[in-house]
């Protein structure tokens, strides 16, 4: 536990958001707990950001961090409640949503009420791992292949519906698939709490990673920040209200999403008129359409930068059916 910088103090959201604003100075490998609101906290610094909904129900994590973050992650949340853990819910496939998936779930339990008891897992150990089929195929591998991740990482309570639905800790749970940077992102709502929990869609530390081998696009990106918003409700003077977790960066409400969908609209609606206008990926590289937000979230080394996105960006509008 003395590894972990925990910040468990009894504030509001906008308190939290400050809290974390100030954690992202902590040194290198520190966790804090940020509670959100209702059942549900955030944690900080084990990769992407996960969020944790805790009552008497036991434990439910969006996203499971890195695998070397994997002990961290376990003593944070224990540190929160003595309850089992029961689900694993990922946002998208990528290592630092799903790494501390194998470990992780292997501490929990699964629900002795989830539908997959009738399936013949009601004996078995762990915690479900909840994914849409999307992920689960790119996360696994047909017969013969060498899958992206171990097989102990993968979902086992998969689906392919628009949403699923769960009541836990006393509140109604929505996973909705919604593609974005991938085409099997997923949402999460917390209904009760009035927490969304957003993964990639929104990543306040750098522009949209868009995976177009994934079927993400720019299009897909700006219908997500559309739906996020359509999902928050703000509270006085457009502050508060709904709150959002970010795949990366600090804790947001709707003004916070409405300013992010604005600059990726922007930028979208300035590379469709340069691509009509008939110039080259190079000659749009070199106009520098995300200018006006570099400084905020543009890059020029790791594993990101801001050429990539405006090459992903340029490439998904100009496939067929994508420059309208």
């Amino acid at each position: 536990m003395k590894a972990i910088a925990i910040t468990l103090a009894v504030f509001g959201a906008l308190g939290a958001s400050l809290v974390y604003a100030q954690g992202n100075q902590s040194a290198a490998g520190a966790l804090h707990i940020l509670p959100v609101q209702g059942n549900v906290y955030m944690l900080v610094g084990a990769g992407a950001n996960i969020t944790v909904q805790a009552g008497d129900d036991g434990i439910l994590l969006v996203d499971a961090g890195t695998a070397a973050m994997s002990d961290k992650v376990l003593a944070a949340i224990h540190s929160i409640t003595d309850h089992p853990l029961i689900y694993i819910v990922n946002t998208d496939e990528a290592e630092d949503h799903t790494g501390g998936n194998p470990k992780i779930a292997a501490t929990g339990k699964p629900a002795p009420f989830n539908n997959l008891t009738s399936l013949g897992r009601a004996g078995a150990e762990g915690a479900f791992i909840i994914a849409s089929q999307g992920t689960f195929e790119r996360m696994s591998a047909p017969t013969g292949k060498t899958a992206a991740t171990p097989v102990e990482a993968w979902p086992n309570d998969t689906f392919s519906t628009p949403q699923k639905k769960l009541y836990f800790n006393g509140e109604p749970i929505l996973i909705m698939q919604q593609a974005a940077n991938t085409d099997g992102n997923s949402i999460v709502l917390f209904r009760k709490s009035d927490v969304v929990s957003a993964g990639d869609i929104l990543d306040l530390t750098e522009y949209p990673i868009i995976d177009l081998k994934a079927g993400g696009s720019i299009e897909a990106e700006v219908e997500a920040l559309n739906r996020l918003i359509d999902l928050t409700v703000p509270k006085s003077h457009a502050e508060g209200g709904t709150m959002v977790i970010p795949g990366h960066g600090r804790l947001c409400d709707q003004g916070d999403v409405v300013a992010y969908q604005e600059m990726v609209t922007i930028i979208r609606d300035r590379l469709k008129d340069m691509i009509k206008r008939g110039m080259t990926l190079e000659q749009v590289k070199a106009a520098k359409p995300t200018e006006d937000w570099d400084p905020l979230y543009g890059k020029t080394t790791g594993r990101w930068t801001t050429d990539m996105f405006v090459e992903a960006a340029y490439k998904s509008l100009s496939l067929k059916g994508d420059k309208n």
